[in-house]
């Protein structure tokens, strides 16, 4: 999928969340959350792994490029990409953490507020490097993008017992949007005021979940479609509500749900032939180190995949989801207001 490209008013994209908009922090920390290894990236530049759970680009990068900047975003933890790289993109996220810092505890990977902290870090060298008043102007006609919160729920409150034991499902998610919102105000603080609230897709739709659904045919696992349909309604009240509180925010929600739940359901429409499963592996369970070169059942052919492994759409499926974010709510940032 090609994205039009534009003449770009945004100096640089600036990205916080989890795997989905990981390009490889995971591969300088301790954990087993990585994907810096084959068959992972076998589409990328260079047919080489980078980190991002995906077999090619993930969906930061095709909005990168579709705002007439790079074509791919570099992760800030990689050695390979100075401030001169970052100056225009860069990643905060980590794959495996969630907002709630018990979610980033299950795998030993970087929490959410760490990412802000990285952040400052980024913009005491962007200063250095640029120099006051360009570093400043960058810090503020940049596009922040947050991309977290599916991690939340499948790997912490539905798997353990100790948020379950502290809140119902409708509680928990009020937590985790006290923690949105204050991270949203932290940012704002720092200089941010573009900014985009990604929200959660269908996630009871994920060959994981699908496969774990044998009961109802391995059909999607409906309940975790409600809790994020119910989670993205207050990611969107929050969204309007901060527009209205903070002086010269713009904050849109970016909603990934319906693109993905459409693409899902009707994937000949799209040009895919499979999105019960995925292409790596058997396609129900496998992801990471799951999922590695010497698995005989991988596909050939990602294109064909609406999911690349078990938990994480292919790179044919992220270009799809950035193209309809761009074109819809992500426009009112081609041109300076």
């Amino acid at each position: 999928m090609l994205i039009v490209k534009t003449s770009a008013k945004v100096p640089a994209i600036i990205v916080f969340g989890d795997s989905s908009v990981d390009a490889g922090n995971n591969n300088y920390i301790p954990t087993i959350a990585r994907s810096n290894f084959e068959p992972y990236g076998r589409d990328f530049n260079g047919g080489k792994p980078t980190g991002r759970f995906s077999n090619g680009r993930v969906p930061t990068d095709f909005i990168s490029e579709a705002f007439g900047l790079r074509p791919f975003i570099p992760a800030y933890l990689d050695p390979k990409y100075k401030i001169s790289d970052f100056a225009v993109g860069v990643t905060f996220a980590s794959a495996g953490t969630g907002y709630d810092n018990a979610t980033s505890d299950v795998l030993d990977v970087i929490p959410f507020w760490q990412e802000l902290e990285y952040y400052k870090d980024y913009q005491k060298k962007l200063k250095a490097y640029l120099g006051e008043q360009k570093a400043n102007e960058t810090i503020t006609d940049a596009l922040y993008m947050m991309s977290i919160g599916t991690n939340d729920f499948l790997e912490n409150y539905y798997t353990l017992p100790r948020r379950q034991m502290q809140y119902n499902v409708d509680e928990y998610q009020d937590f985790l949007i006290g923690i949105a919102r204050n991270f949203i105000v932290n940012l704002h603080g720092l200089g941010a005021r573009k900014i985009s609230l990604g929200g959660l897709p269908p996630m009871g739709c994920m060959p994981l979940e699908r496969a774990e659904n044998v009961e109802s045919g391995n059909a999607c696992v409906e309940s975790y479609n409600i809790v994020a349909l119910n989670f993205n309604s207050k990611l969107s009240n929050l969204v309007m509500k901060l527009n209205k509180e903070m002086p010269g925010i713009q904050l849109v929600f970016s909603n990934p749900y319906y693109m993905l739940q459409q693409i899902i359901k009707k994937p000949s429409l799209y040009g895919f032939d499979v999105s019960g499963v995925a292409c790596c592996a058997t396609g129900m369970f496998e992801m990471g180190y799951a999922c590695d070169r010497y698995n005989p059942l991988t596909c050939t052919d990602a294109n064909k995949y609406v999911f690349w492994d078990a938990f994480h759409p292919s790179e044919k499926t992220n270009g799809i989801i950035s193209d309809h974010l761009v074109k819809t709510v992500l426009r009112k940032f081609l041109w300076k207001s």
